[in-house]
């Protein structure tokens, strides 16, 4: 997929210094572009959507008003299925979705749209941190301690969401004995859980982690990180930018030190597959089919320049203690559409993964 990266930098680079669209001078003149964001206000897609669109419209020939609107339920299903369905397709509403490349994996029969037909504009990579408490007997007090953990409670929100499917298999592919229990209101619904105690194991996305986990949990001693999803670009594993500096290992070096060698099975492939669509696509921005060319060409060429912004990395900074980078190279569409490739074997393991959730 790195290769693929850089023919989407070679593409960027071309249309940067190219012309824009004839008409992307006034397309968004006097108008209003909403961004539509599949999960809840005060959670990580929320924080990271809201971070783009307050940078976005000066991006944008015309300088349109850019206003959010939240849309959660069903593991972002609903805001993704609203997209691809209802939304208008004058280019004046754009998803911001997590989960919906996954989605596609695991619930292609809940998408009512195919989302292959989605107008891609970009997505971001990202990964997760996963996380203990200190308490889960016999006591956790450094990251190889999980191999003893008793009485371990997995708490999630959806059996089919990719936080559930990442937690579940990193705990099968290491042989851990765990009690699974989904259906939480969102990260923060998650996070109380444990802080409560009623579940001892979950993960955060940067935003999450660096924002509440870490100053909370982390800070207090009651919890321990234990490591992070790794890069993988379906040849090799590398580190996603935004864990740089993070004092955890990638799961895939903290199982080869943990055991004397490296992951393999049925769960560990279905899990690199997962690293290699939802964790590359964490975030996906996207118009509905049918809009017109010149929405996504401007917005594409919006987001390139985002990624350049200084305001904007000094904000993200603050805001989230990284700076998101977008790909948006003229041929994403291909490149996500490769991506989401999947055999029949794979969705069939994964289908009854998911079925037979403990």
């Amino acid at each position: 997929m790195r290769k693929i990266y850089a023919s989407l930098a070679a593409a960027a680079s071309f249309f940067l210094l190219s012309p824009g669209p004839a008409q992307a001078a006034d397309f968004y003149q006097g108008k209003r572009l909403t961004f539509l964001i599949n999960f809840a206000a005060g959670g990580p897609t929320d924080i990271e959507g809201r971070l783009l669109t307050r940078h976005i419209g000066k991006h944008i020939p015309g300088n349109p008003s850019v206003i959010v609107q939240n849309m959660d339920g069903a593991g972002g299903l609903i805001g993704t299925n609203y997209i691809g369905e209802i939304a208008p397709k004058d280019g004046l509403t754009v998803g911001y979705l997590t989960g919906a490349a996954l989605a596609y994996l695991v619930a292609r029969d809940r998408q009512r749209v195919d989302f292959l037909t989605y107008n891609i504009v970009a997505f971001q990579p990202g990964t997760q941190i996963y996380f203990v408490r200190k308490d889960t007997p016999p006591g956790i007090t450094k990251p190889a301690d999980i191999f003893k953990a008793q009485g371990l409670v997995i708490g999630g929100l959806a059996a089919d969401s990719a936080k559930d499917l990442q937690l579940r298999l990193v705990a099968d592919i290491i042989g851990l004995k765990y009690k699974y229990v989904t259906g939480y209101k969102g990260n923060a619904g998650a996070r109380l859980a444990m802080e409560r105690g009623e579940i001892n194991m979950f993960s955060e996305t940067i935003p999450g982690y660096r924002a509440q986990v870490e100053p909370g949990m982390i800070a207090k001693g009651d919890a321990v990180p234990l490591f992070y999803d790794p890069g993988w670009d379906g040849e090799k594993y590398f580190v996603p930018f935004m864990v740089k500096g993070f004092d955890v290992p990638p799961f895939h070096e903290f199982v080869e030190k943990a055991t004397g060698k490296p992951p393999a099975g049925p769960a560990w492939e279905i899990y690199k597959k997962i690293l290699a669509t939802d964790t590359q696509m964490l975030r996906v921005i996207t118009f509905p089919p049918g809009v017109p060319k010149e929405a996504v060409e401007v917005l594409q060429a919006a987001v390139r320049k985002l990624n350049d912004d200084k305001e904007f990395a000094a904000d993200a900074e603050k805001l989230v203690n990284f700076v998101p980078q977008y790909e948006a190279g003229s041929n994403i569409q291909q490149v996500v559409a490769g991506a989401l490739k999947v055999t029949d074997a794979e969705r069939g393991w994964l289908t009854n993964y998911i079925k037979n959730a403990p």
